[in-house]
């Protein structure tokens, strides 16, 4: 069930009106608990299992690492959990990768393949809820949280319908409480809620599926990159494409959860809109990059060694980041890009300290153009079929050969259009970069904020062509 859906809408009607129906707390987590997997089980119901047995075991472990006193023990237990979790993971996500790879590998060195060809089936959302356990498993080795008690709240803490296929990457320190303690209902919250899912389907369906969509898909299905406008074209469409495509989802995951009382963390801040790459990433998949930096980076020792050992870890950090994302080369050399990127700019930044680099009404600009082109010249990678065609791409989009003003009169309207929009969006980031969405939803006047919402109603039923499952589920 997709959030663009006919099933899910009627699946989240009758799940909320039977929610603020029931009028016990323990009730409507029973309620929100059954939802979650029955939501789950709509996906792949033979995945179901895994699901709820790595949840209860997490949470028992977790219980019992928390009454232990020693630290040298609970470190112990911390890594049994972990390696659990990771092998779980790494079997399902890395196996087809790891085989075809040692295939390619012999077969490369004139030796026989490995002997057997991997097709282990991805359950979706694992990547998330993994996540999910191993930041509860931590924070309760670290001190930072109490175990729960209660196997119930864990399994829908774990399970919550609305971030669980593609988040938010969710803590216990923000979800805890929630669930604990009952939601009360708040018509104004409700109404925020509806209105963010909305926003968050006119994201997908009218400008993701509708406008960017088609054109990234015409570009990066070609099997010759030769001309630079097209391949410029198609990149940007697909930088829009992602970012309507995923900020959509948590946006009305986001709003699905307000709908229920619950309030989940805001997971894009206008990225498109950041100075620099580490400003890049305090805007972009925002519960992701504070996951890396918190369980990952930190852990690995952060910042606190030798500038080697500081861009180390970052590279570590960001390396894993693009692999979390997916089993494919082009995913590692995006993460690695992205390592490089904030490498540089921490060396930018040490020369910035010893001397002017210009006036900063020079100098924000240039930077903040500087990060989208780089920006958008990994999406390639992150998009793209294999690294032959990212390669092909890039060189194309820098090469100056690769241009001619007769192109233009080449480039058919769908390709502006979606340029356009693009530009839009930009300048819309721009306008907005320090303002959250829903903080400006709830500033509208009733009647502006309904028709706004009206009007995008109107563009979603209007809008035809392919729907596209959401691009994170395969993460």
């Amino acid at each position: 069930m997709q959030f663009d859906s006919l099933a899910f809408l009627a699946f989240f009607l009758i799940i909320a009106a039977l929610y603020w129906w029931v009028p016990a707390w323990h009730q409507r987590k029973n309620v929100l608990l059954a939802a979650s997997y029955l939501f789950y089980a709509g996906w792949n119901p033979y995945f179901l299992p895994l699901l709820v047995i790595t949840s209860l075991i997490d949470w028992r472990l977790a219980l019992h690492m928390g009454r232990i006193a020693s630290q040298q023990r609970r470190k112990k237990w911390l890594i049994a959990i972990c390696t659990m979790n990771l092998a779980v993971l790494g079997y399902f996500k890395y196996a087809n990768f790891f085989i075809d790879n040692l295939n390619a590998m012999t077969a490369s060195m004139g030796l026989p393949e490995f002997g057997f060809q991997s097709s282990v089936a991805l359950p979706i959302g694992i990547s998330f809820y993994i996540f999910h356990s191993l930041s509860y498993c931590i924070d309760v080795y670290r001190g930072g949280i109490r175990p729960t008690a209660s196997w119930r709240d864990y399994l829908l803490y774990v399970a919550f319908f609305p971030q669980l296929v593609a988040g938010p990457i969710v803590r216990w320190t923000t979800m805890g409480e929630q669930i604990e303690t009952p939601r009360p209902f708040l018509t104004d919250r409700f109404i925020l809620g509806v209105a963010l899912m909305v926003v968050g389907l006119f994201q997908k369906i009218v400008l993701a599926d509708g406008i960017f969509a088609p054109v990234a898909n015409a570009q990066f299905d070609q099997s010759t990159f030769d001309v630079g406008v097209s391949v410029w074209m198609g990149a940007l469409a697909f930088t829009g494409q992602i970012f309507c495509d995923f900020a959509g989802y948590t946006t009305c995951a986001i709003g699905a959860a307000l709908v229920l009382g619950f309030r989940l963390p805001v997971n894009f801040q206008s990225p498109y809109a950041a100075i620099g790459f580490s400003d890049f990433w305090r805007r972009w998949h925002i519960s992701l990059s504070s996951w890396l930096r918190d369980y990952l980076y930190i852990s690995l020792g952060g910042n606190r060694g030798t500038a080697f050992t500081t861009a180390r870890n970052l590279m570590i950090t960001m390396l894993l980041g693009g692999l979390w994302h997916g089993a494919a080369w082009t995913f590692v050399v995006w993460g690695l890009l992205h390592g490089l990127f904030l490498l540089l700019e921490r060396g930018v930044r040490r020369l910035a300290d010893t001397r002017s680099l210009g006036p900063a009404g020079v100098i924000k600009p240039l930077g903040w153009c500087m990060t989208l082109i780089a920006v958008v010249t990994a999406w390639v990678f992150f998009r793209a079929d294999d690294l032959g065609s990212a390669v092909a791409m890039v060189t194309t989009m820098f090469s100056v050969s690769s241009f001619a003003l007769t192109d233009l009169a080449n480039i058919d309207f769908e390709a502006w259009w979606s340029a356009a929009i693009f530009a839009a969006l930009l300048g819309q980031q721009l306008i907005t970069r320090d303002r959250p969405l829903q903080a400006m939803l709830e500033q509208l006047p009733w009647p502006l904020l309904g028709g706004m919402l009206g009007a995008m109603l109107f563009l979603i039923s209007t809008t035809t062509g392919q729907s596209n499952a959401f691009i994170y589920f395969q993460f």
